[in-house]
């Protein structure tokens, strides 16, 4: 990945205008969620990493997509949901297409990381994982893959300052 990951433009949940860089130097753990898909409890794993890590250089950033038809209609939905059922503290961003033609540009980069097994490519679900260091190396773990698997963990310690 080159810098043009960070200056990608994305839309926050309220309509805002933002890009990556706010978030260089940190680890980012980018997430495509959905709030009625079986693996919503992996949320409650998402914020304890957030918990645990963002004082040491950890962000989640949640990207909403509906392209598995699981997600809620509106951002305000969303935003009620993450809060009150899972106490999201992380940044949920405006609602994406992580798929297809007119795929988020972002996504368009992130899925040109090889998962574990070499696959690159198309998300194949909801809560698919993109660990990106402060290098800008991304490391992809697939939808059953949860937040606190130790691949995930390992990726995420190995790259915040000590």
């Amino acid at each position: 990945m080159t810098d043009s990951l960070l200056d990608i433009q994305l839309r926050t949940a309220d309509g805002g205008e933002t890009t990556l860089r706010e978030h260089a130097g940190k680890v980012m753990l980018i997430v495509n969620v959905a709030s009625r898909c079986g693996l919503s409890p992996q949320y409650a794993d998402l914020e304890m990493l957030q918990q645990k890590y963002g004082s040491r250089g950890l962000i989640v950033l949640g990207f909403p997509s509906n392209q598995f038809f699981q997600e809620l209609s509106t951002n305000e939905e969303i935003a009620e949901y993450c809060s009150t059922k899972w106490g999201i503290t992380f940044p949920i961003y405006d609602m994406i297409k992580v798929n297809g033609k007119t795929r988020s540009p972002l996504y368009a980069e992130l899925t040109k990381a090889k998962d574990e097994r070499g696959s690159a490519g198309n998300i194949r679900w909801n809560f698919e994982k993109f660990v990106v260091t402060p290098d800008l190396k991304v490391m992809r773990f697939r939808p059953t893959t949860v937040p606190t698997d130790p691949a995930i963990i390992s990726a995420i310690e190995s790259n915040l300052p000590h």
